[in-house]
């Protein structure tokens, strides 16, 4: 276990570990956890606060990210539910990504390599659950309604950038709805992502690793990095709601 000095030198709170750290698989990590990276992440965008802006986290582990972010700023916190289309042999290798309208972005080769069958159907249940997790995890329900953020700054975030098709497909949905500006934060995203990004759209992009020390996978850059489950993101927005 890290011990509590180390943990005060480095500002972490042990109290938000996902599991039993040792010294070890701490240093070989950039960050503890979501909440961490969330906090550091804040720190950097710290100009947004208690200002003209909206965070909006991608689920499910964007939203552990962004409630860091937008507790901190004394934001309003919402989410984009867009949805990853995985490689049907690597299913943690977008291939394409999907909103709950519909609208989708698709790396051409890859998706020409797989099964078109397999793709239109995987595109639809994908799509499904995308409207399913805007429904269950914005406070309200179905008749809940994204937050305004037509002239105001849209501070996108998720936990991590990796082919950046996630990501991408979100910043092209918040330029139709008209924000003043757009910033994309995450604690880490490979070069090539941030240039897409800027190309889509995005006015500003926010990392804390350097791209060209992206290790391949979001993950190896995190200590613990569980899969976030439905429950935490539905107390996460309700708790962001009642502290607006």
């Amino acid at each position: 276990m890290l011990p509590a000095s180390f943990c005060k030198e480095y500002d972490l709170d042990i109290r938000n570990f996902g599991k039993v750290l040792t010294l070890n698989n701490f240093m070989l990590a950039q960050f503890i956890n979501r909440e961490d990276a969330g906090r550091r992440l804040a720190k950097v965008l710290s100009k947004y606060k208690g200002g003209d802006a909206v965070v909006c986290a991608l689920p499910r582990g964007g939203v552990v990210t962004g409630y860091e972010i937008a507790r901190e700023l004394k934001l309003p916190l919402d989410i984009i539910s867009v949805r990853k289309i995985g490689h049907p042999m690597a299913p943690e290798y977008a291939i394409g990504a999907v909103l709950e309208d519909g609208e989708k972005i698709l790396n051409e080769t890859e998706a020409a390599s797989v099964d078109p069958k397999w793709l239109k159907e995987e595109i639809a249940s994908q799509k499904a659950e995308a409207l399913r997790r805007g429904a269950v995890y914005r406070p309200g329900g179905k008749m809940a309604k994204p937050l305004a953020v037509s002239g105001k700054t849209s501070i996108i975030v998720d936990d991590g950038v990796a082919t950046g098709l996630t990501m991408r497909l979100a910043v092209t949905a918040m330029k139709a709805r008209h924000p003043k500006k757009i910033v994309v934060a995450a604690p880490v995203a490979p070069a090539e992502a941030i240039t897409a990004l800027r190309k889509d759209g995005a006015d500003e992009v926010v990392t804390l690793i350097p791209p060209e020390d992206f290790l391949g996978s979001v993950g190896a850059h995190y200590a613990s990095f569980e899969q976030t489950k439905d429950d935490e993101v539905i107390r996460l927005m309700r708790l962001s709601q009642s502290q607006a």
